[in-house]
C-alpha cells in the first residue's frame, strides 16, 4: 500500500479529531483509541502516524469542541443582527431543550467533559482549553442583570440533571424550570 498524500493525511487527521470530539462528548475521555479510529473509519495502527498519544488527541478534540461552541455563539449573534440578549435567549432555549439533552455527541463540551476534567486534576492542554472555554462561555452569557457564571451553572446543572433523569417527567420539568428562570425578564 502506498503512502498517502499530505492533503489526505491532513484530511484523515481532521476526520479523527472531529470524530474524537463527538465521541468524548458522548462517552467521555476514557473512550479507547480503537473505538475512536473505528468510528473515524480508520485502522487502529494509523493512529500513531497522526498523534503522539491519546492525550494529544484529547487535547485537539477538546479544542475542536470549544471552537464549535465559539462559532455557535458567533453564528447566534449574526442570526440576531448583533442583538446579544436575543442571541442569548435563543441559545438558552436550544441548550435547555430535549434535543440537546438527547444528543450529547453534538452538544456542549462544558457539560459533556466536566466530570472528566475534574478527574484529570493535571495540567493538560485539554484542561487548560476547558477552563478557558468555561470562562469564555460564562462571559458570553453575562447580561447587565445576570452574572454569566450563575447563568452557566444553572444551564449546566439543568442539562446534566435532565440527562440523568431522561425518560421521566422530571427531566422535562428540569429543563422547563431552568429555561423560565433564565429567560424571565426583570
Amino acid at each position: 500500500m502506498g503512502r498517502v498524500s499530505q492533503a489526505q493525511a491532513q484530511e484523515n487527521r481532521r476526520r479523527v479529531v472531529e470524530t474524537a470530539s463527538r465521541l468524548v462528548r458522548e462517552r467521555g475521555t476514557h473512550v479507547s483509541v480503537a473505538d475512536l479510529m473505528k468510528a473515524a473509519g480508520m485502522t487502529h495502527g494509523g493512529f500513531y502516524k497522526q498523534f503522539a498519544s491519546k492525550e494529544a488527541l484529547i487535547d485537539e478534540a477538546t479544542a475542536h469542541a470549544f471552537g464549535e461552541l465559539a462559532r455557535h455563539h458567533k453564528d447566534g449573534l449574526d442570526q440576531h443582527a448583533g442583538q446579544r440578549e436575543a442571541a442569548q435567549r435563543a441559545l438558552i432555549d436550544t441548550y435547555l431543550s430535549a434535543e440537546h439533552r438527547d444528543s450529547a455527541a453534538d452538544g456542549c463540551p462544558v457539560a459533556a467533559l466536566a466530570t472528566d476534567m475534574a478527574r484529570d486534576g493535571g495540567e493538560s492542554e485539554a484542561r487548560r482549553v476547558y477552563t478557558q472555554g468555561v470562562g469564555d462561555f460564562a462571559d458570553w452569557l453575562a447580561t447587565k442583570d445576570q452574572d454569566g457564571i450563575t447563568r452557566l451553572c444553572t444551564m449546566l446543572g439543568a442539562l446534566v440533571l435532565s440527562r440523568a433523569t431522561k425518560g421521566s417527567p422530571l427531566s422535562e420539568e428540569i429543563l422547563a424550570t431552568a429555561r423560565r428562570a433564565l429567560t424571565a425578564t426583570n
